[in-house]
């Protein structure tokens, strides 16, 4: 074991990798000692438990587990006796706020007065107010609890686990303008490196994407998720994922980023198993079917065992565990994409886990949505980006307006006649409370709404 040095590593954008690894190693790390024998039986636990379950049990399972982990609860005396409370009770105050701002209809026709916006929920935001002079001054606010907040919202409006994503972020709540209400959530992210049927059909090269770049031109969204009813009653995950090909989105990215962005990505949660073969962006204008994964869930141990492959990993696999969890390219960003699944797919190898226990086949549906009629020629560099030229208007009323007349019209017709609106928020804050059995019985038949 290495003697520890009080000396604090901190990243410098100046270094390069090798700079980087020397100063970490000599920054005084610390090493615990895991048993190989041990480390590897809780693998196997961990990953027989949750292989016996199928792709819906599995997604409910890892919720349930993330609820539990964010929001721990102690027992607490109260003047009825004892009851479990949430231990920060600045996160219950989070919840019931999230709660209170949730848009419901007090008549099923009132999604037409609906004016949806896109609020980016960075920690600060602009006030325009008016200045001695009647000029517009622009003042930055602090909000810090933005972020919070699209965390608690994002967490408890679907059974989706809430996976924090590694690269570029830009985080959203899809609101209505006139009363301020939630609609939903949308996180923009940095686009998936390989997905072999989108790349067919664009002709794309991965040397074009890696190092011609042209992978930061596009974005994939990881989060679409609205709010209920909206979802249910009016088809409001189609209104989300119009919302992510938006003016307010491709302006933030250049803005950010720097890229144009020419085309966006996303995945449906199921594919070829869902029952009616069709998800939220199927018939949807604008994004276009791309076939389907090659698909596998990769199963995870606990958060605990996860600790312990961490641990292992820095003492006998330390570069590996310094690219994965420390290096940092120039820009900031994680030296290496996924660090979480590249970790656990080595140590799974070097401790001989058997394949049935690491993952189970399935595809998920592929999307595509290009937003200039010769996005694929310039992802393929076949033109220059001032070639470039918009295949569909992308104003956020223009694109409401679309999903108002085309998807929304149409479901709370048929629900109106088949007398089915609902009324359900289903938030899953109650989760906090349940075991793992109680979800069970109460929300698997739900899993994906």
């Amino acid at each position: 074991m290495k003697e520890t040095i009080n000396v604090a590593y901190a990243f410098d954008p100046k270094d390069d990798i090798e700079t980087q690894y020397q100063k970490w190693l000599d920054s005084g790390i610390v090493y615990k000692d895991i048993d190989l024998g041990i480390l590897t039986e809780h693998v196997k636990v961990d990953l027989s438990f949750v292989s016996q379950m199928d792709v819906k049990e599995y997604t409910l399972y890892q919720k349930w587990c993330e609820v539990h982990e964010k929001y721990p609860t102690q027992e607490t005396s109260t003047l009825f006796g004892t009851e479990m409370q949430l231990i920060d009770p600045t996160q219950k105050a989070m919840i019931d706020e999230v709660k209170s701002n949730i848009w419901t209809p007090d008549s099923p026709d009132a999604y037409l007065d609906l004016e949806p916006v896109l609020v980016y929920t960075d920690d600060s935001s602009e006030k325009v107010s008016t200045g001695m002079d009647g000029t517009s001054v622009i003042q930055k606010v602090k909000r810090s609890d933005l972020p919070e907040r699209w965390n608690a919202a994002r967490t408890f409006i679907s059974t989706m686990k809430n996976n924090s994503n590694i690269g570029r972020n830009l985080n959203f709540f899809a609101q209505d303008k006139k009363t301020g209400k939630y609609l939903g959530v949308i996180c923009i992210s940095s686009d998936f490196l390989d997905l072999t049927p989108r790349d067919n059909v664009i002709g794309w090269e991965r040397e074009k994407k890696t190092q011609g770049g042209m992978i930061n031109y596009t974005a994939i969204g990881s989060t679409i998720v609205p709010f209920q009813p909206l979802g249910y009653n009016y088809v409001g995950g189609k209104l989300l994922a119009l919302l992510c090909l938006s003016d307010t989105v491709q302006d933030l990215w250049k803005k950010q980023y720097g890229d144009t962005l020419v085309g966006v990505t996303t995945t449906s949660l199921y594919g070829k198993t869902k029952a009616n073969g069709l998800s939220q962006y199927d018939n949807l204008d604008h994004w276009q079917p791309m076939g389907f994964t090659s698909g596998s869930v990769s199963f995870e141990p606990e958060r605990s065992t996860r600790y312990e492959i961490r641990e292992w990993l820095k003492k006998n696999h330390t570069r590996k565990y310094f690219e994965w969890y420390v290096a940092k390219k120039s820009s900031g960003q994680p030296y290496k994409r996924d660090h979480k699944n590249r970790s656990l797919s080595f140590t799974y190898s070097k401790l001989g886990i058997p394949k049935e226990l690491i993952r189970s086949e399935h595809a998920r549906g592929i999307y595509f949505s290009p937003l200039y009629d010769n996005t694929y020629d310039f992802l393929c560099g076949k033109c220059e980006g001032n070639d470039l030229k918009k295949s569909f208007e992308t104003s956020t009323e223009s694109l409401s307006n679309t999903w108002k007349q085309k998807h929304a019209r149409g479901r709370i017709g048929f629900l109106k006649k088949k007398n089915k609106v609902s009324t359900e928020t289903l938030f899953y804050d109650d989760l906090i409370y349940l075991s793992w059995q109680e979800t069970k019985d109460k929300y698997l038949s739900q899993v994906g709404r």
